[in-house]
């Protein structure tokens, strides 16, 4: 993981072969697969816990929790049109919700299972724009902060997670309707607060 000033670029593993095949390897046990799937949605984990917590070290962390814990329960997942992405999201707000408590789960598995996913990179070149990119964060957290807790959740899943309904939907475990009037009300809000671009735009 390569801090703040990466929160824009979105996966970078070409989705050659699809979520669901690397995931029924996965849960035979085959960790390059694992690996794999890993590569491909660990900066979108990571951009969501990092606007939701406005740190980059935390956020580092809980996204080696949220895979751990995705590793470890990988017979029980269930895949949203064969993207693991809306679980994992629904996982690391799982995690985030009961951080300590995670990670002290985290360190114990590690210990017992040798499996330990690696997202921390650092850079001295990097520290001036993590600084800017955490005053913006905390700005769009502050801002939404004034709505209701499951329109946040929304915002969070679609606005900052680039979720679409559907997969919100299955994230929150709630149906598509309920999302749909959500996000409706959650923008209207928003803009009466003139709030929107700075939550859509955070960092």
């Amino acid at each position: 993981m390569s801090g703040p000033a990466a929160v824009d670029q979105g996966p970078t593993v070409a989705a050659a072969v699809p979520d669901r095949n690397l995931w029924d390897r996965a849960t035979e046990g085959d960790s390059e697969a694992f690996g794999q799937l890993h590569d491909r949605h660990a900066q979108a984990i990571y951009a969501f816990l990092y606007r939701r917590t406005g740190s980059w070290s935390d956020a580092e962390d809980l996204t080696s929790t949220v895979f751990l814990h995705a590793w470890r329960r990988r017979a029980e997942v269930v895949l949203d049109r064969d993207s693991a992405l809306p679980w994992l999201l629904r996982t690391a707000d799982y995690t985030v919700r009961n951080e300590w408590r995670a990670k002290l789960r985290y360190r114990r598995a590690v210990a017992a299972a040798h499996v330990l996913v690696d997202t921390v990179r650092d850079h001295a070149d990097e520290v001036a724009g993590r600084l800017d990119d955490d005053r913006r964060i905390q700005q769009a957290r502050a801002s939404l902060k004034q709505l209701p807790k499951q329109e946040r959740q929304i915002v969070e899943l679609c606005i900052w997670a680039g979720l679409d309904q559907q997969a919100a939907a299955v994230a929150l475990d709630v149906p598509l309707g309920t999302v749909k009037s959500r996000l409706s009300r959650a923008r209207k809000h928003l803009r009466e607060l003139n709030l929107l671009t700075s939550v859509e735009s955070p960092a």
